[in-house]
């Protein structure tokens, strides 16, 4: 891969994360529900929505900011695990003809735009949670609220275990395979096959991200935590059993919430 793209990539991610981490940091109010939905009965609960964004109610312009703002994070927070795939094309690109640059981005930004539109279906998600929060009793909230994160926090161990996560993660933990598998030529295939690896990538990370909605989109630590995880399960050579791991981990942990037996680190920064 030529080295001024693997700079330019390195540089967008960095971009990425600047961007997000100032969103975060220049937030003056806590998360969407706890707005909402008042903040008493929900202490120590961060919610479930991006601050402010989501705090206003159904708008075109709400939409659009929350869907811009998910990109950015999801560009952060993807773009390192997916490096070695964007390589792999750059390299394949590279051994077919000499423009390798133009058709590598074309493939990024149909790797992104698959979750730009998982941006818009978090957006309608936090709506719908956001008004059936605000429309629950304090002591309602304090009850429903570990109970719905618990559930979450099970659905995304359970999964883990899934044919349907093993056959997305193996196309994401096999580059090469995926090229000669999927390979198109142009521009118009490298859209396309930029879109089929980022459906394969939400496939596999969805549920990571369902755990990332409920405790908190803009939280910095659990963006931290999700990054070196879905790292590890797609680039590192035993993924397959941090895989397993980490779904036992995530069924207990749920359970646990779920009790009310532990709380858990609700962190907004």
């Amino acid at each position: 891969m030529p080295l001024y793209l693997l700079a330019s990539l390195a540089v967008l991610t960095a971009a990425a994360w600047a961007l997000t981490l100032y969103q975060t940091f220049s937030m003056d109010m806590p998360m969407g529900i706890t707005v909402r939905g008042g903040m008493e009965g929900m202490e120590g609960m961060a919610g479930m929505a991006m601050a402010g964004i989501a705090t206003a109610g159904w708008s075109v312009a709400g939409a659009v900011t929350f869907v811009a703002v998910w990109t950015v994070m999801m560009a952060a927070m993807m773009l390192p695990a997916a490096a070695p795939m964007i390589f792999m094309f750059a390299a394949a690109q590279a051994r077919r003809e000499q423009h390798v640059a133009i058709p590598t981005w074309i493939f990024v930004a149909g790797y992104m735009l698959v979750w730009a539109a998982a941006g818009l279906l978090v957006y309608l998600l936090v709506q719908f949670g956001s008004e059936f929060a605000a429309s629950l009793d304090p002591p309602q909230r304090s009850t429903w609220a570990p109970l719905a994160l618990g559930a979450t926090l099970g659905v995304a161990g359970l999964y883990q275990f899934t044919s349907l996560k093993h056959i997305c993660l193996s196309h994401c933990r096999s580059p090469l395979a995926f090229v000669a598998q999927h390979w198109r030529d142009g521009r118009v295939g490298a859209l396309e096959m930029g879109l089929r690896h980022g459906v394969y990538c939400f496939g596999c990370c969805w549920a990571l991200f369902a755990v990332l909605v409920a405790a908190g989109v803009m939280s910095v630590a659990w963006m931290l935590l999700l990054t070196l995880v879905i790292f590890v399960e797609k680039l590192l050579p035993r993924g397959r059993r941090f895989e397993g791991a980490l779904g036992i981990a995530l069924i207990g942990l749920g359970i646990l919430v779920s009790l009310g037996t532990i709380e858990m680190p609700w962190m907004s920064r």
